[in-house]
């Protein structure tokens, strides 16, 4: 009996150490997923808008193009509108704003970050935009239908995993852009990358927001910002509606003094487009736009300008440089994701552009989440383990030294890449993310940081 009591005991004790070995286990690969393996392969795409080429089905681009809703009339008088609230709010605020600016720290002109104004609400939109997003099925019904389907419910219910601390917001809120802008030039971020679709045109999910540009650069001039564009892919995107796009925000936009115009190595200072998804058009088909022999040539002419193409696989570096884009970004915030994206393929990407005379710009971000949207895509996830993914990007960034380093993103919420200020929230049916331990700033607080290094590195380079 004796012996026997000994070994139930022993069995016991021998279970429980076992239990907490398992957990143990357990915790360290959840901590490891943190900081997906850099050799990662694609795994299954993000969702087939994002990287249409690498899907069977191109939805985003089958559906990009939106007409107007409203007659030219309506248009002109919004717009005038917006100009006249983001007027009245900047007379009020310029003395504070001027003090404020004082205390900040200077914004670095090589820190460019991706921006969206396509979010709306009741208040200033008549609806919620954006913030009532669909839940993305997935490409294959046997896997999609597993899944829930519907669409978010603002305001408790928005698609996203994390909450704003300005809530369920209108990107038209003139004290809503003045909040981003204080943000950002917080960060010491300089370059605002706004996303962009020629007037009349949307994203699949949202309204035309051209007419927002303008109230945007003036409220990042009052805050020394610069403002450039992220053309992003709409139906039947080519060499010559480009040539078109780009005449008219330089025309209508040049002459604005928050601008941007990048400062060549030739001493030329040149207005800068990013280009999402240029990899869906024939490298032919952007030769004809952007070199000099080309039958639709931007180059030598009045918009001229730097033309930055996204990398996603290695054979898109060829692409681009047989294209004539100036150089290359790689915008996911998802390290293993896809070849451009991976961190360990960044001085190998550095050293091809150096040889042939391209730009080279990462893309850093603070983590990446996307299930509020597309909830059969959490082994995409990067946890932020409390700024420590978004730090490490930024090392590997600074080892390549490039002339200008991408943050995805201010605020693409859907995509839980944003280092807008986030609060913690819950409802009775969601509990959403947020930066505890720390303040709803961190990453904007992180950001600041890695600028300052950035730029002390920098001047060691430059030695």
């Amino acid at each position: 009996i004796l012996n026997y009591d000994i070994m139930a005991r022993f069995r016991r004790r021998t279970c429980i150490i076992l239990l907490l070995f398992i957990l143990f286990i357990c915790s360290i690969m959840m901590a490891l997923k943190t900081l997906r393996p850099d050799r990662a392969g694609f795994g299954d795409p993000f969702g087939l808008g994002l990287l249409p080429e690498l899907q069977q089905r191109t939805v985003l681009l089958d559906s990009k193009q939106n007409l107007l809703n409203r007659a030219q009339g309506d248009t002109v008088t919004r717009a005038s509108n917006l100009h006249s609230i983001a007027a009245n709010t900047m007379k009020a605020s310029m003395s504070p704003v001027k003090k404020l600016e004082e205390e900040l720290s200077s914004p670095n002109y090589n820190f460019h970050i991706f921006y969206y104004t396509w979010y709306g609400n009741p208040q200033f939109d008549g609806k919620y935009i954006h913030w009532n997003h669909p839940l993305l099925p997935h490409w294959d019904p046997k896997i999609a239908n597993n899944y829930p389907k519907g669409r978010h419910n603002p305001p408790e219910d928005i698609g996203a995993n994390f909450y704003p601390e300005l809530g369920s917001y209108s990107s038209k809120d003139p004290t809503v852009i003045e909040a981003h802008m204080q943000q950002m030039r917080s960060a010491s971020t300089g370059v605002i990358v706004l996303s962009w679709y020629p007037p009349g045109m949307a994203d699949e999910n949202g309204e035309p927001t051209d007419d927002l540009v303008p109230v945007v650069l003036d409220h990042a001039h009052k805050y020394n910002l610069k403002v450039t564009f992220h053309i992003e892919p709409y139906k039947d995107r080519d060499d010559r509606s480009m040539y078109h796009n780009v005449k008219y925000i330089i025309d209508k936009y040049g002459s604005h003094p928050a601008f941007y115009r990048h400062k060549t190595s030739t001493g030329r200072l040149l207005p800068m487009f990013y280009v999402y998804d240029s990899y869906v058009t024939i490298p032919e088909i952007w030769a004809n736009l952007l070199t000099v022999s080309g039958s639709q040539s931007i180059r030598n002419t009045p918009y001229d300008a730097l033309f930055i193409a996204l990398l996603v696989e290695e054979r898109h570096k060829h692409d681009i440089h047989r294209s004539g884009f100036d150089g290359m970004y790689t915008y996911f915030a998802t390290n293993g994701f896809s070849y451009g994206s991976s961190h360990h393929n960044w001085a190998s990407l550095k050293a091809f552009c150096d040889s042939n005379n391209l730009m080279f710009i990462p893309s850093v971000g603070p983590g990446y989440i996307d299930t509020s949207i597309r909830p059969w895509n959490n082994h995409n996830t990067r946890n932020r383990v409390n700024g420590k993914y978004y730090e490490t990007a930024f090392s590997a960034a600074l080892l390549v030294r490039p002339e200008i380093i991408s943050i995805t993103s201010f605020n693409e919420w859907h995509e839980g890449t944003q280092i807008e200020k986030a609060v913690p929230k819950r409802t009775g049916q969601v509990v959403y993310l947020d930066y505890k331990p720390h303040k709803p700033n961190v990453y904007l607080e992180l950001t600041q940081k890695w600028s300052e290094k950035y730029r002390k590195e920098q001047e060691q380079w430059l030695m």
